[in-house]
């Protein structure tokens, strides 16, 4: 790989493994819980998580940038001393990955628990399993592929990701530039080779995601 793709492939590597862990976490808890709990609000989570798809990355970036920069809303609460730096470093473009990809992991999981059978789940409880222990050997196995599609998609809408990284990760060459980004610089700088590069190695990413969709991911 050429040298102008060695700084963004390592982050968007770094970027990506931070981002599907949070998924993993976040997001398969979330779809989980939209799955098997009705509560006050649940119609506002919903739509809070299906953002991502409707706005549009700018301006959803900006919303995130006025609420997490270090004199933001949410960071107005901290003591000046113990505000992250979240904003312009590789920090904001996880969680740009992270919200990007946040709906493409919350309604696969949602679905594959829900068409988890709830006599499997009685019938455990039944036998005297713990609510946690019912859901790693019963829950979790049979929804395992919906989690996977879950993983699957997310991470690739964050390799794509661009407008909300542009706002949280500034576009900083060689300290927030991923690969999306750097592609958009090279066509600016008129260094096509460059990008030309980086878009196979995307669209190899991309067709690798695919098969692993088909091949692990259908639920």
């Amino acid at each position: 790989m050429a040298d102008c793709a060695q700084a963004s492939l390592w982050l968007t590597a770094e970027v990506l493994l931070w981002s599907m862990l949070l998924q993993l976490v976040v997001g398969a808890g979330l779809g989980w819980l939209m799955a098997r709990r009705t509560f006050s609000g649940k119609g506002v989570l919903d739509a809070m998580v299906m953002l991502p798809l409707i706005f549009p990355p700018i301006v959803l970036g900006y919303a995130l940038l006025v609420a997490l920069g270090r004199n933001g809303w949410l960071m107005q609460a901290l003591p000046s001393a113990l505000r992250p730096e979240l904003v312009f470093a590789t920090p904001g473009l996880v969680i740009a990955a992270f919200v990007a990809g946040l709906p493409l992991m919350v309604k696969p999981v949602q679905t594959a628990f829900m068409g988890v059978p709830a006599r499997l789940r009685e019938a455990a409880a039944t036998l005297g399993e713990r609510p946690w222990t019912v859901f790693w050997r019963v829950e979790w196995p049979l929804a395992r592929r919906g989690i996977a599609a879950g993983l699957i998609l997310s991470g690739g809408r964050a390799l794509g990701e661009v407008g909300i990284s542009l706002m949280l990760g500034g576009n900083i060459s060689g300290r927030t530039e991923t690969l999306s980004l750097a592609i958009y610089n090279s066509v600016l700088d008129g260094q096509f080779d460059c990008a030309n590069q980086l878009s196979l190695l995307l669209v190899g990413m991309s067709a690798l995601a695919f098969f692993l969709l088909k091949r692990y991911g259908t639920i």
